[in-house]
């Protein structure tokens, strides 16, 4: 299986040879990086190829890299009564905006994901590309390719303000035409911008700043009920 999987990623890098940033294989999955000009060619070999042959995209989506490698939780400290963390509070979402957290890591902050499945072969792929500019992101549009991810598509584009070029009706799927932001962004507010709420007296749904949610960070310490914490307790006991 070992020698096999090598072959395999062997193969496919010399198959994509320039097209690909980098082609990482770790825990049994395979990942390549590539250039936004170099998307569609190289997605439609992945599809064409005999040796290849992924003609199924299960999934498309979004990341923000915003905030990458930090974390708020201490998962240091652990009691005797069992696992409790305490949170910093200065993840994404929980800041003000002067001391956002800024990319680490990552020359760029927005990237589009896409899983394969090659189902002649029973392989998978993870294909990933940098949108080239954070303010707007960017991407080509792979419907054409594999026409499924029409409404994956719409979703990134909806909840992290990814546009992709060529798509056939780029709109809002999951939020209200007339929301404001994309709500998957690392530095939009936990809590969101408005609240929505019908009004009797006016006899219409009205928009208003968030007031019936204050900013909190929860901080949860789990105790568990083990048998094992009893027996240790009775045998010191007797």
């Amino acid at each position: 299986m070992v020698e096999q999987a090598i072959t395999f990623t062997e193969r496919l890098h010399a198959r994509l040879a320039h097209r690909i940033v980098s082609l990482v294989e770790a825990h049994g999955e395979i990942t390549i990086e590539v250039l936004p000009e170099h998307l569609l060619e190289t997605a439609r070999l992945l599809r064409d190829d005999a040796d290849l042959r992924f003609t199924v995209a299960v999934d498309l989506c979004g990341v923000d890299y915003l905030g990458f490698g930090q974390v708020e939780w201490d998962t240091e400290d652990a009691s005797a009564e069992g696992f409790s963390r305490g949170v910093e509070g200065q993840g994404p979402g929980r800041f003000d905006w002067d001391g956002r957290p800024r990319p680490r890591h990552v020359e760029r902050r927005f990237a589009v994901v896409t899983h394969l499945l090659s189902v002649p072969h029973n392989r998978r792929l993870r294909l990933r590309m940098f949108c080239p500019d954070d303010g707007l992101p960017v991407a080509p549009s792979l419907t054409e390719i594999w026409p499924g991810l029409n409404w994956f598509e719409r979703e990134a584009f909806d909840l992290f303000g990814i546009v992709f070029e060529g798509h056939p009706d780029l709109r809002r799927i999951l939020t209200d035409y007339g929301f404001v932001g994309h709500p998957f962004r690392k530095d939009f507010p936990l809590i969101g911008n408005v609240e929505v709420r019908y009004d009797a007296d006016k006899g219409r749904v009205i928009y208003e700043p968030v007031t019936s949610v204050e900013p909190r960070v929860l901080v949860p310490r789990v105790i568990r009920d083990d048998s094992r914490y009893r027996q240790a307790r009775a045998e010191q006991g007797s």
